[in-house]
């Protein structure tokens, strides 16, 4: 055959023409490629009974997070300890924040449905101790307790929901748990000074004890579904310091306890200058030195790794966050504080007067999901949100003993509606971004960064507060003994004084809470300028790809 015809024959069997006398034969019809098998979510009364469940420990974990607030005026009637104020609120999330990243690392490691049992009942217990509690040190401590088992609470219900859920429906299904869980946050003051006018603040603590029961009941109907393995518990057991980075978390578990510390007792129980407070400042800032070059060295496998932390979706959402946390929780701690304080409202009456900072919060929260499914971008409600309130918080810093009430209601709807609008935000930038394998990480850090946020506003607004009152005391109402009025507590305070030096401490008191919202403006400013780094990538469910033939 000659060569012509050898490539002519070539060109037809590669146009799927037969040579000449070829026989027959069937040609294989190409093997498809192997798809990936459909990720399986819950849905129908699994859902339903999971939803309720992480709906209900949220509000419960949320509401202990503020409920203390008007009960904390008559907690330090009872113990004589207004220098302690501050401590009911900031050991709550010191202990959130501490065990925050262990908490990630545990979650990934451990079945999320049993992992978050656990957290739930130590949650129990620290509740059980504040309940007994005979001293402000003890009320401390199960604080403190109580915050460890929320240090793996919220971010466990976030990541149910991530496992249960495609990424399309989780602004809703988050709204539905933070809306209704945010309720219990933005509550919490009007339920204890109920509890505490009408029955004891003890109720504060014992009222999360019988929901126990019931969420354990309704987390062992269902098994929840899980997007990625985990190993076998008895294979994580045996390498359980490596598995969890056990040397990170006692390296880093000091340096953060050392920083609240000195934040805590700076300008109160010591000087700033005091070797304790920069004792306390510069062990801290080695020993996190030192984890960070542990956590370099250990890479992927360390307990807050560098691949997550540096993407810039995750820190400016973790900076966004610990802002809005921190903001959240001084406006939910000093709003009622200024009702008792400087109107001389009851705890109930002050619960009722934070109404409509609560309602618009709610309402705004349960409507930033459908808003989302609307905008499918979440820099634009953040910026929005951030805006609302810087100006809320600026508005509220302007409140006075004689604020009108059609002031003091407005600025507070205001605030409500920014602050619901724009706080699952930095969830759904982080959700939307991190694969599923790193996902309990990047929620633990998030979280984290609420906590930490929280906890050091919360102690910094403490400080900004009993500096400046000490300050103003001696300006406006010289001859009253500032050291009587402080130790008396943040009401008792009218028993032994009046008149014009009781209307100069109050005018103190107003001015003292006012520069607190300074720094709580500050910080809703902040969220403002991070937000534009939380990433440009849509919420909404992409189209199904047309089928080739």
């Amino acid at each position: 055959m000659s060569t012509a015809s050898r490539e002519a024959e070539t060109e037809n069997s590669q146009e799927g023409e037969k040579p000449a006398g070829a026989a027959d034969t069937p040609v294989a019809a190409p093997t498809p490629a192997p798809q990936a098998p459909e990720p399986e979510y819950a849905h129908g009364f699994k859902l339903f009974n999971i939803l309720a469940a992480l709906t209900l420990v949220t509000f419960l974990m949320l509401l202990d997070g503020t409920i203390v607030v008007a009960a904390a005026p008559r907690i330090t009637d009872d113990f004589n300890s207004l220098n302690d104020i501050g401590w009911y609120g900031s050991a709550y999330q010191l202990g959130s924040a501490v065990f925050q990243p262990l908490s990630g690392k545990m979650y990934m490691k451990f079945r999320p449905q049993w992992t978050f049992l656990g957290f739930f009942f130590v949650f129990e217990l620290g509740s059980l101790i504040c309940g007994l509690a005979n001293s402000s040190a003890m009320l401390i401590v199960g604080r403190v307790i109580a915050g460890l088992g929320t240090s793996g609470i919220l971010n466990g219900a976030l990541l149910i929901i991530s496992e249960c859920a495609p990424m399309h429906r989780r602004p809703t299904l988050i709204g539905i748990v933070m809306g209704i869980g945010q309720l219990g946050l933005a509550s919490g003051p009007l339920f204890g000074g109920l509890l505490t006018q009408y029955a004891t603040w003890r109720w504060c603590f014992y009222l999360n004890l019988p929901v126990g029961g019931v969420v354990l009941a309704q987390m062992l109907l269902v098994r929840i579904p899980m997007q990625h393995p985990r190993p076998p518990p008895l294979s994580v057991l045996r390498t359980l310091h490596t598995s969890l980075d056990l040397v990170g978390f006692a390296i880093f578990a000091p340096a953060l306890v050392m920083l609240l510390l000195a934040l805590q007792w700076g300008g109160t129980e010591y000087a700033w200058g005091s070797s304790q407070i920069i004792g306390l400042f510069v062990g801290a800032g080695v020993t996190f030195v030192v984890f960070l070059a542990w956590d370099y060295h250990k890479g992927n496998g360390a307990l807050l790794p560098f691949s997550i932390a540096r993407q810039r979706t995750v820190w400016t959402s973790c900076i966004v966050y610990g802002l809005f946390m921190g903001n959240l929780y001084t406006a939910s701690y000093w709003v009622p504080v200024y009702f008792q304080g400087v109107k001389g409202s009851s705890p109930t009456m002050a619960g009722v007067y934070i109404l409509p900072m609560i309602i618009a919060h709610v309402i705004a929260a349960l409507s930033s999901g459908p808003i989302m499914g609307v905008v499918g971008y979440y820099i634009p409600v953040a910026l929005f949100a951030s805006m609302l309130l810087s100006v809320g918080s600026g508005l509220i810093s302007t409140f006075q003993p004689h604020t009108s009430t059609g002031k003091w209601i407005g600025y507070q709807i205001l605030y409500g509606v920014g602050r619901g609008l724009g706080l699952q935000m930095p969830i759904l930038a982080v959700q939307n971004t991190v694969p599923p394998q790193q996902m309990p990480l990047a929620m633990a850090l998030t979280i984290f960064s609420q906590s930490f946020g929280a906890a050091v506003f919360l102690s910094i607004a403490e400080l900004i507060f009993s500096n400046s009152f000490r300050t103003l005391l001696a300006k406006d109402a010289p001859s009253v003994d500032a050291q009587k009025v402080v130790g008396a507590g943040a009401t008792a305070f009218r028993k032994f004084v009046s008149g014009s030096d009781l209307d100069g401490v109050l005018v103190a008191y107003a001015d003292s809470i006012d520069r607190v919202f300074y720094m709580a403006a500050a910080m809703a400013a902040g969220c403002f300028v991070f937000a534009f780094g939380m990433g440009w990538k849509s919420l909404k469910k992409k189209p199904a790809a047309p089928s080739k033939a």
